[in-house]
């Protein structure tokens, strides 16, 4: 659900209007996050963007051809029933302002304004891989992919990757089958999957994971659309691991965004005549590491955050916000409006905090912005209280 019952706010804390006027300006045929970002800066919120007039519009930067789809999207667009359409189809929309958004691809120039998820995003999501190759995988490619895939499930890392044939949807298997998590990055609208033979794998990904994508409902799968949703899988992740791929695939497009966005690039050596492997030698031709096994590749995440991470999940209650909250829930699960409601606290410090309690360990959430104190925490916590 996008919107809680009763309320002038969404679960976010934005005000519905303000986030119904950034799905509006989403809308708009050509603007992109600079512009997007440009027209918040100039006119201090998206409603007030979507109604200034076509001269303010142009002093903020606008060209003609922009601002012309912009007033005509604008003269036929509803905006108080455009969150409809994500009711519909049982949708999440989060802006850059949502405590929801991830992190990494947030601090990136060209994130998505808005990003469309089907399923749920966690805090744990943000230790993640991308694991992405051809279409056409060989069997030594298949095994690596899958081992690769189970592997770093077993280790809570999330797999990231783009549900396409191939590679990708070898990845998405394998860290479902292993009771990992799974996110799919679309190029297209989430009201549809591409390719159609992977419907059930979209549903088991959504039940166990995300879809996202940063293309409006009712976007089809058209070819320019893939190259830049790539951007998103590589934003996502901490590493872009390339099974195998060719000269043109656009796992190398993947590769070059993450050595833009300064992810670590890995790729699968193979044979020198292998058509699948040419893309893969090449990227190691350049600088990527060799993935040779797969602790070199946990090493490489380690150095960054993963030691943090085993160290923050096992932490108590560290203040007395975090106590509060956690006090507040049991294994029935509890909204975050609710827990606002009950702690007496601002909905935006009360779903910051509860992602940081997440990330933590010391809490769940289960759905729909749902939470449940963690069990063995919980026992712990008591048993330390009494």
């Amino acid at each position: 659900m996008v919107f809680c019952g009763g309320s002038d706010r969404n679960i976010w804390g934005f005000e519905m209007n303000e986030l119904n006027y950034w799905l509006a300006l989403n809308k708009v045929k050509g603007i992109g996050a600079i512009r997007f970002r440009s027209l918040l800066e100039a006119f201090g919120s998206a409603q007030q963007a979507w109604e200034a007039t076509p001269n303010k519009l142009i002093e903020a930067g606008l060209g003609q051809i922009v601002l012309n789809n912009f007033l005509s999207t604008r003269e036929k667009l509803d905006v108080e029933h455009v969150t409809d359409e994500l009711e519909t189809h049982n949708l999440t929309a989060l802006t850059w302002e949502d405590e929801a958004y991830p992190r990494r691809l947030r601090e990136l120039s060209e994130a998505p304004p808005v990003l469309f998820v089907r399923g749920d995003l966690v805090p744990e999501d943000e230790w993640a891989v991308a694991i992405v190759g051809t279409r056409r995988v060989t069997s030594y490619g298949q095994q690596v992919a899958e081992e690769l895939a189970t592997f770093l499930a077993h280790n809570r890392i999330t797999v990231v990757s783009g549900l396409a044939r191939g590679v990708d949807a070898i990845a998405h298997k394998a860290a479902l089958k292993a009771g990992g998590r799974t996110i799919g990055v679309t190029a297209h609208g989430l009201d549809m999957v591409y390719p159609q033979e992977h419907r059930k794998l979209a549903e088991e990904m959504s039940a166990q994971g995300a879809l996202v994508s940063d293309y409006v409902i009712g976007t089809p799968p058209d070819s320019v659309n893939f190259p830049p949703r790539n951007r998103i899988i590589s934003g996502l992740s901490m590493a872009v691991v390339i099974i195998e791929a060719g000269f043109e695939s656009g796992a190398l497009i993947t590769a070059g965004f993450a050595a833009e966005q300064g992810r670590e690039v890995f790729a699968l050596p193979g044979p020198i005549y292998a058509p699948q492997s040419k893309g893969a030698n090449l990227l190691i031709q350049r600088g990527a590491h060799p993935l040779l096994k797969f602790e070199d590749l946990m090493d490489a995440l380690d150095l960054q955050m993963m030691s943090a991470h085993k160290t923050a999940r096992a932490a108590l209650p560290s203040d007395a916000i975090e106590a509060k909250l956690f006090g507040l829930l049991s294994q029935e699960p509890l909204h975050v409006n609710d827990i606002g409601i009950k702690a007496a606290l601002p909905i935006e410090q009360v779903s910051s905090t509860l992602a940081l309690m997440e990330l933590k360990g010391l809490v769940r959430q289960v759905g729909g912005m749902n939470y449940v104190a963690a069990r063995e925490t919980q026992a712990e916590y008591s048993t330390g209280a009494s």
